[in-house]
């Protein structure tokens, strides 16, 4: 019995002192758990800021890219509308400017102050712009006939297909 408790004694010991180890082996472990746990969350962190810094400085970026190349088109479209201007003085003078220097002899001024095709087209272009879904604007006394002939006439306007007396801008940007 003796021996039986003297080799139980030495187990008993040999268990406790393995069971020791082991309790500082999952001591360390879990340390180590948590030393990787707050590695992996501050990571994390840190990609969640660069991705954050990444997106903004991207939109930024595009938003300024989209900026300027809304203000060339602005800028451009000026020229346009500038030149354009200045061909339609040019070229398409006031309609009754042009008749006192060929009819000299006619003192009686018309009853309704005519407006220039610049004028016209300006209107048109309003029209279109302003109310899409009703675009016809009336032929009134001070639309020239020839210059409302000349847009009918090269398809830059349409007349009305109910209403004669009735025209609009051709949509040329459907």
């Amino acid at each position: 019995l003796q021996k039986i408790k003297n080799d139980l004694e030495r187990m008993l010991s040999a268990v406790q002192s393995k069971n020791n180890q082991l309790e500082e082996d999952l001591k360390r472990e879990e340390q180590w758990y948590e030393e990787q746990k707050q590695t992996i969350d501050t990571l994390n962190k840190m990609e969640e800021e660069a991705n954050t810094e990444v997106k903004q400085p991207a939109i930024e970026r595009e938003s300024d890219q989209l900026g300027k190349k809304i203000l060339k088109l602005k800028t451009h479209r000026k020229e346009l509308l500038r030149a354009l201007g200045e061909f339609l003085d040019e070229h398409f003078p006031h309609p009754q400017e042009g008749e006192k220097t060929k009819n000299k002899k006619s003192p009686e001024d018309p009853a309704v102050e005519l407006i220039t095709l610049k004028e016209i087209l300006e209107i048109l272009i309003n029209k279109l712009i302003n109310t899409p879904h009703e675009p016809y604007v009336t032929i009134d006394e001070s639309f020239w006939p020839p210059y409302i002939e000349l847009l009918l006439r090269y398809g830059i306007a349409l007349r009305h297909p109910e209403d004669p007396t009735m025209m609009r801008l051709q949509a040329f940007h459907t």
